[in-house]
């Protein structure tokens, strides 16, 4: 009887589980400045949703800045200053009525963010302060 109960309450559990296919994949973009400390790079060309991007540091000087962008669009995915380590971030973007007026939750007035998507663009690394020829890398991670 013990069993009969297990493999129902099994086979309840199973049907009524949602499924859901997840499916993700990795670029590597990795960078060498010139002397002044600059560089621009590019990613192939990428389709999805951007889940995260994770920056690695090698050996660029502390002070580093970065401007991430989608090279077609213009999106902006992930700008700072003066960064010291190896760091991730999971950018997004905020969300818009039809009426072009922002979405916010009501209690607070914070803004609804959703994930910034990619169609058939590259994504555009900008660097400055990185220090003379050294490298790094930046590994976007889509959905």
């Amino acid at each position: 009887m013990k069993r009969f109960i297990f493999l129902a309450v099994a086979m309840l559990l199973a049907i009524s589980a949602p499924v859901f296919a997840t499916y993700a994949e990795r670029h590597a973009v990795s960078i060498t400045t010139a002397s002044d400390g600059s560089a621009t790079s590019y990613s192939t060309v990428l389709n999805g949703k951007i889940s995260a991007i994770i920056y690695t540091k090698t050996d660029y000087d502390n002070g580093v800045d970065f401007t991430i962008t989608s090279e077609t669009t213009g999106q902006n995915i992930w700008t700072e200053s003066n960064v010291n380590a190896s760091t991730s971030r999971a950018p997004r973007q905020a969300t818009h009525g039809v009426d072009g007026v922002a979405s916010l939750y009501a209690a607070a007035g914070t803004a609804v963010q959703a994930p910034i998507v990619l169609a058939n663009e590259r994504v555009k690394i900008v660097l400055a302060q990185g220090g003379n020829a050294k490298t790094g890398t930046f590994t976007i991670i889509l959905e």
